[in-house]
């Protein structure tokens, strides 16, 4: 098979040479060649949209000519990475939107003439716009104030425990309705996560979303028992002497605010704990579902 096959390239060489090329072929061969350096593909960083979808984009750009452009989402997991969501156009760009849950993600875009393009990986944790770290409001140490750390576990009918914790969502609640939204539901394993999560930075003395043991707090909602849904976030703080306080500080940081203000989200469990020298640790967890 391969010697006709070289025969025939052969033939077709020497016609070449034997038959001059045209003004017009040349012209056309050069503008073939401009074509191809501009036409690009290109693919966007995998995001949260507002309606908590994951999405990402390509397209093809500087191409004078349709051609299939295929984009795929795949999420970075040990071993092979699978694609969790593909599709193709051939309008020169195409948007690809899935259910978010957390992860880390990137995309991948490729047209039918063998062009590639790989955006950067993103850590998402499914809260609008997310794909960078959620924020942290500063802490503002003063006086504690003589509030009892709660101790006991959240009551099986799904109401907040404590005093704090208490008003904590009913403050909260009363912000949401500034903004037209529905009050949250207090969740039984929500209010485990998020007061375990308060308590183990009281404990040991830090700060973070993330548990010294490298738990985030997906990880910790997920521990307690909680299933489904399709949307979570956290908010944290530590040194605000009371559920007043602690609620204003956060309304006053944009991040935690947007969590506060998301109205697609119908749970919250809250959680405090003081530390032993009186500094009192708050956690917010939210859930849509």
């Amino acid at each position: 098979m391969r010697r006709p096959l070289g025969v025939l390239a052969a033939a077709v060489s020497l016609a070449a040479i034997a038959t001059p090329v045209s003004v017009a072929e040349a012209a056309a061969a050069s503008e073939a060649a401009a074509e191809a350096a501009r036409c690009r593909v290109s693919v966007a960083k995998p995001r949260v949209s507002d309606t908590l979808k994951i999405q990402s984009s390509a397209a093809r750009r500087g191409c004078s000519g349709s051609a299939l452009l295929r984009i795929r989402i795949k999420r970075a997991v040990p071993g092979a990475d699978p694609v969790v969501k593909s599709g193709a156009t051939r309008n020169g760009r195409i948007t690809l939107a899935l259910p978010c849950e957390p992860g880390t993600y990137y995309a991948v875009a490729t047209d039918y003439r063998g062009r590639t393009a790989r955006s950067r990986a993103a850590r998402l944790t499914c809260t609008p716009g997310s794909g960078t770290p959620t924020p942290t409001p500063t802490p503002t140490p003063t006086s504690p104030s003589p509030t009892s750390t709660p101790t006991t576990p959240p009551p099986a009918n799904g109401t907040v425990s404590s005093a704090e914790e208490n008003e904590v969502v009913r403050l909260t609640n009363a912000e949401r309705a500034k903004g037209g939204c529905q009050p949250l539901k207090h969740d039984a394993q929500l209010n485990a996560a998020a007061r375990g999560h308060s308590a183990d930075m009281a404990a040991k003395n830090y700060f973070s979303h993330d548990s010294q043991d490298g738990r985030s707090f997906m990880d910790r909602i997920r521990a307690a028992g909680f299933t489904g849904g399709s949307g979570w976030a956290e908010n944290i703080a530590a040194g605000q002497t009371s559920p007043a306080s602690v609620v204003q500080a956060w309304m006053n940081s944009s991040g935690h605010r947007a969590n506060i203000m998301n109205c697609k989200y119908t749970l919250i469990g809250v959680g405090a704990a003081k530390n032993s020298s009186g500094k009192i640790y708050w956690t917010q967890d939210f859930a849509a579902k």
